[in-house]
């Protein structure tokens, strides 16, 4: 099976500009590049943004531009944040499409941070869709509808991305939020190592069966468990089995694209090279 083989932005955000990294990504052999909505830290018009990628894109051979990032925050208590973060995706995603017409968009639509300051971040059932209360529910799937609305009239996928602290933390949730946006063009990006940082973890065999025809995208990283809290480190190796994941994903006939993120500190464009040329050969041994 041909999968496109899509390079997060993270593993070039040690000081990358937007073109090198399209010219480090075509040079290890990915095929797209996951970018942010926007990027952090720095103050920018969107435009500019946009047309920055497309040239770099266009001059160095990307076929695939997927875009993701922790916009729109849809959990905060004040509706002009809001409103003004669902005005900014309906300017985005329009001008985005239109310049690289995706197949799916990552989409993470806020945190659910417990109040009490006494408990930590990485407690995280005290926080995320554990906590959330219904007001988070219903401005969650208001700014979904409308979300989606331009999905549908462009032609693309939307997939909430299982990531701890976020209302959409686990598979349930995620899927929870796509059922009641009431959309067919909202469904799950499944970051399998993210789904099992919640205690009680889930099979790849039960996450996949869960999504029900809603599978849109997939992450793929690895960590090791310690007594202390993760240790993030190489696809290969970790306590996870990325051959197994993708060995059920490829029975599943999930076709979508495969990120893989670097999570991890030091040199990360080494491991953008590794990570590529391990999920290269498992996917050459499964075929």
């Amino acid at each position: 099976m041909d999968y496109k083989l899509i390079m997060h932005i993270n593993y070039c955000e040690q000081g990358q500009s937007l073109e090198q990294t399209c010219e480090k990504a075509a040079a290890w052999g990915y095929d797209g590049v996951e970018f942010r909505n926007k990027r952090f830290n720095i103050e920018e018009d969107m435009e500019e943004y946009l047309n920055t990628i497309y040239k770099a894109a266009k001059k160095y051979g990307i076929k695939t531009v997927i875009f993701g990032g922790g916009t729109p925050n849809l959990m905060s208590k004040d509706p002009v944040s809001r409103e003004r973060d669902l005005e900014y995706c309906e300017n985005f995603y329009p001008r985005a499409f239109e310049m690289f017409g995706f197949e799916v968009s990552n989409l993470l639509i806020g945190t659910v941070m417990n109040p009490s300051a006494e408990i930590e971040y990485a407690d995280f059932t005290k926080h995320g869709s554990f906590i959330a209360e219904d007001r988070h529910w219903q401005q969650g799937i208001a700014g979904l509808k409308r979300i989606s609305a331009l999905a549908e009239k462009f032609g693309f996928k939307l997939g909430l991305e299982t990531h701890p602290n976020f209302i959409h933390d686990t598979v349930e949730s995620a899927m929870k939020l796509a059922e009641l946006s009431e959309s067919s063009n909202i469904g799950v990006n499944l970051d399998y190592i993210n789904a099992n940082a919640l205690p009680g973890s889930i099979t790849i065999e039960d996450a996949i069966d869960k999504t029900r025809g809603r599978l849109f995208y997939i992450h793929l990283k690895n960590v090791i468990t310690t007594n202390s809290g993760r240790i993030k480190v190489g696809l290969a190796d970790g306590e996870f089995n990325n051959r197994h994941i993708m060995k059920k994903l490829m029975e599943s006939g999930y076709q979508g694209p495969i990120c893989v993120e670097a999570p991890r500190s030091g040199d990360r464009e080494w491991f953008a090279v590794k990570d590529l040329e391990y999920i290269k050969a498992v996917i050459k041994d499964l075929a």
